[in-house]
């Protein structure tokens, strides 16, 4: 599922997809079934932490930068394209890494694009963002960068600011999932 939740996706032949459409809606009355456009879903996989492909990752990231090392079986004795270069890149500081922030203030509205400041210095720019309105807060995915690498707790001690439309605001780096970490409601 791509937005946090229990669900499916449906692959039917096109002359179905009407017929399918409406069985859908009238099984889903009873529930409450509504209508959901992509900003919903965009706002529902920004708060679970939900890579999206062509901006938070592409052909220039790796699994490890986009912390989605856990998807990659590394320590297993099974070769596969790119291997050699992420167990090489293990040894190495990371020079960027994929992090989430936050921002309080529901006045400001963030889209991405935003320049991340630590401790008052340049180091990155937003690559998603989006408001959650289930956790009711800005949420911003940007990579951070650092030549000297990027540890976890450089990452950690550092104070961070947004720049939105030329002014500064106060983010909150996130280390986990803002809506349900531990996956318990995909599960369920």
């Amino acid at each position: 599922t791509y937005v946090g939740e229990l669900g499916w996706e449906l692959h039917i032949p096109t002359e179905f997809a009407l017929r399918v459409f409406d069985a859908v809606m009238h099984a889903g009355e009873p529930h409450g079934i509504r209508l959901a456009g992509y900003r919903s879903i965009e706002s529902l996989r920004l708060e679970k932490g939900y890579r999206a492909w062509g901006s938070d990752i592409g052909p220039d990231h790796t699994p490890l930068e986009a912390g989605l090392a856990w998807a990659v079986k590394l320590e297993k004795d099974i070769a596969f394209l790119g291997g050699d270069t992420l167990r090489a890149q293990l040894r190495q500081p990371q020079k960027k890494r994929l992090m989430c922030f936050t921002v309080d203030d529901p006045a400001i509205v963030l889209f991405g694009r935003e320049t991340i400041y630590r401790d008052g210095e340049r180091v990155g720019w937003l690559s998603s963002a989006g408001w959650g309105y289930t956790v009711n807060q800005n949420i911003g995915y940007g990579y951070v960068r650092r030549g000297e690498g990027v540890s976890s707790d450089w990452l950690e001690s550092g104070a961070y600011e947004l720049e939105v439309a030329s002014k500064r605001a106060v983010a909150k780096l996130q280390l986990k999932s803002l809506y349900d970490p531990a996956s318990t409601r995909v599960r369920s």
